[in-house]
């Protein structure tokens, strides 16, 4: 009795572990996840980009990981969970304002912050809305602080559109393709989404050396 009593109480889930939220949630679990990094403040610490390679490397037939996808269902809740998490963040800053990033006390969330309006500033609008989908952290304040300094309603929705289509499409499907590719892949589940995961990190890691040459350079000047 007190044996099976053990093994029927549910394993706690991993919030930062993409086979432990599929495992527990399936598709609907990474419209949730999507959701709230892209659309709520207190989502920026969410792994988007494993969850959704995770996600198409477990919608391929005959992978034996911790859960099996059906491959329309991860597109759709993907596609979902980011395109409606994203214009609610929009409307969030809207009406918050900047108020609710002064709020927060995470380091990470203001230095988003800071890379969003530098973003916003060097690109534009319908630029920098589609690249912040590939940089984590950026994702989840861009589209409040969008709201925040009044961009447009339209353009922000289109381009929001363009960009979180792409983003999760484009990492569902390169997943799908690695493992319909390579047989077994998913015996190497965790090095490869360590390596997504690094790979994700390039873009924070290649803003913050620009930031410290162009301080180098502007010292230098001075």
């Amino acid at each position: 009795m007190a044996v099976s009593a053990l093994t029927a109480v549910p394993q706690a889930v991993n919030l930062l572990d993409a086979g432990s939220l599929l495992s527990a949630f399936g598709a609907l679990g990474i419209a949730v996840v999507l959701f709230a990094e892209t659309g709520l403040l207190i989502g920026f610490f969410l792994p988007g980009d494993s969850l959704l390679f995770t996600a198409g490397l477990l919608s391929v037939p005959g992978a034996h990981g911790a859960a099996h996808l059906a491959l329309s269902q991860v597109l759709v809740a993907s596609a979902v969970g980011a395109l409606l998490g994203a214009q609610t963040g929009y409307w969030i800053g809207r009406r918050g304002g900047r108020a609710l990033l002064a709020r927060s006390r995470a380091r990470k969330l203001h230095e988003g912050a800071a890379r969003a309006e530098e973003l916003l500033d060097r690109y534009g609008h319908a630029k920098a809305i589609v690249l912040a989908r590939f940089v984590p952290v950026v994702r989840t304040v861009l589209n409040p602080l969008a709201g925040a300094l009044n961009v447009p309603a339209r353009l922000f929705t289109l381009w929001q559109i363009v960009g979180g289509a792409v983003w999760t499409v484009g990492l569902v499907l390169a997943g799908y393709a690695l493992g319909s590719s390579v047989p077994n892949v998913d015996r190497y589940l965790l090095p490869i989404v360590a390596l997504v995961v690094i790979v994700s990190l390039i873009p924070i890691a290649l803003e913050l050396l620009r930031a410290r040459s162009r301080r180098g350079s502007e010292e230098g000047a001075r």
